[in-house]
C-alpha cells in the first residue's frame, strides 16, 4: 500500500463524507454543505490519498503558537489500523511544533486508541455541546 499525504490538498465535501461514513465517525456526513464549510473553515486539512482515492483526513483548528484542536480523525474502514492515523498525528505535530499542545474529544470507542498512540488522558474539560 503506497499512501501519500497532503498538507492543506483541495477537498471536497462528498470525499470527506465518504470517509466520514467508512470510517464510523459520528458526523453530518450527509450534509454536504456542513462538511464543506467544516473543511474550508479548518486551519489544516492533513489528508491521506490511495491514488486518487481520499482514505482518510485529520481536520483541525489552531494558532500555531499554543494550541491545536483535532476536531476530525478518520480512516476508511478498510484501511484501519495500517497506521494511517497515527501518521496523520505525526504530520499534524509535526506541522504544528513542540511548543503547541494538541487536544481533542474523543468518541466513547476510541477511548483506549489515543492513550496507544501518545496521548495523555485528562479529566480537565469541559464543553457546551452543539445543538445538531
Amino acid at each position: 500500500m503506497n499512501i501519500e499525504y497532503k498538507i492543506n490538498e483541495v477537498l471536497q465535501a462528498v470525499d470527506v463524507s465518504n470517509v466520514f461514513h467508512s470510517s464510523g465517525i459520528k458526523r453530518p456526513a450527509d450534509d454536504l454543505e456542513r462538511i464543506q464549510r467544516m473543511i474550508d473553515n479548518a486551519d489544516v486539512n492533513l489528508s491521506a490519498w490511495d491514488g486518487t482515492k481520499l482514505v482518510g483526513i485529520a481536520r483541525a483548528i489552531t494558532d500555531y503558537s499554543y494550541c491545536c484542536y483535532l476536531s476530525d480523525l478518520a480512516v476508511s474502514k478498510e484501511y484501519q489500523r495500517t497506521g494511517i492515523g497515527k501518521e496523520l498525528i505525526r504530520r499534524l505535530h509535526e506541522l504544528i511544533g513542540e511548543e503547541v499542545s494538541l487536544l481533542l474529544l474523543s468518541a466513547p470507542t476510541a477511548m483506549n486508541y489515543y492513550p496507544s498512540i501518545g496521548f495523555d488522558r485528562k479529566d480537565n474539560a469541559f464543553i457546551i455541546p452543539r445543538m445538531y
